[in-house]
C-alpha cells in the first residue's frame, strides 16, 4: 500500500508550531496538550519505515506579499505581523518534523493545499491515491485537504492526534464534519 500513499504534514512551520514562533499563542498550547509533537514524529517515522513517501505543505508569501489576499480574514494580517515570509525561519518546517532530501515540498498561498500549487500534478504523476493528513489547523488546511482530496477521488485519512485547531472546540467540530469524507485515526493506529 505504501507506493500509492503519501503522508502530508501541513503547515507545521515555525511561525505556527514553534514555541517561539509568531503564532505560538494560537497553536502551541493545544499541540502540547494533545501530544501533537510526539504523535507527528511517530507518524513520520512509521511512514518512512513503511516506505511511504512524506510530503510537506507550507503556507508562505514572497517578501512583498504579492500573493497575499488583502481582504482575507485568514491572511490579511500576515503582512502587518511579518508572518509567512518564504525563505525566512518562520516558514521552515518545525525541526522535530524535519524534511529529508527527496521529500515533497509544496508551497501554498491559500488555505487549500491544492489551490494554485503543484500538489495534484505530483500526486497524479506518482500514482498516489491515498492521502494521510496531519497539521494545523484542523479546521483550516486539514479540512480543505480532506474536502478537496475527496472531490478529486483520493482516499483521505486524518491523523487526529497529529492535528490541532486554535481551540479544542475548533478541532473537535472540524473532525466531526470530516468523518463523513475521511477515515479518522491516530499516528499509532494508521496503516501505512
Amino acid at each position: 500500500m505504501a507506493s500509492d500513499t503519501v503522508l502530508l504534514v501541513m503547515d507545521m512551520i515555525n511561525d505556527l508550531v514553534h514555541p517561539e514562533g509568531m503564532g505560538a499563542k494560537t497553536y502551541v498550547p493545544l499541540c502540547r496538550e494533545r501530544g501533537v509533537y510526539e504523535n507527528t514524529v511517530l507518524a513520520i517515522r512509521r511512514a518512512r519505515e513503511a516506505g511511504t513517501r512524506v510530503g510537506y505543505v507550507r503556507v508562505g508569501f514572497s517578501p512583498d506579499y504579492a500573493e497575499c489576499p488583502p481582504g482575507s480574514p485568514v491572511f490579511s494580517k500576515a503582512r502587518e505581523n511579518g508572518l509567512f515570509i518564504l525563505g525566512a525561519w518562520g516558514t521552515e518546517v518545525f525541526a522535530d518534523f524535519a524534511p529529508q532530501e527527496g521529500d515533497l515540498d509544496i508551497i501554498k498561498h491559500r488555505v487549500s493545499p491544492f489551490y494554485g500549487t503543484r500538489l495534484e500534478p505530483f500526486l497524479r504523476a506518482q500514482g498516489i491515491g491515498r492521502l494521510i493528513l496531519a497539521g494545523v489547523s484542523t479546521n483550516g488546511v486539514v479540512s480543505a485537504a480532506v474536502r478537496e482530496g475527496h472531490d478529486r477521488d483520493y482516499a483521505c485519512v486524518v491523523l487526529e492526534d497529529c492535528c490541532a485547531g486554535a481551540t479544542k472546540e475548533e478541532h473537535d467540530y472540524a473532525l466531526a464534519g470530516l468523518r463523513r469524507y475521511a477515515q479518522v485515526t491516530t499516528a499509532a493506529g494508521v496503516e501505512f
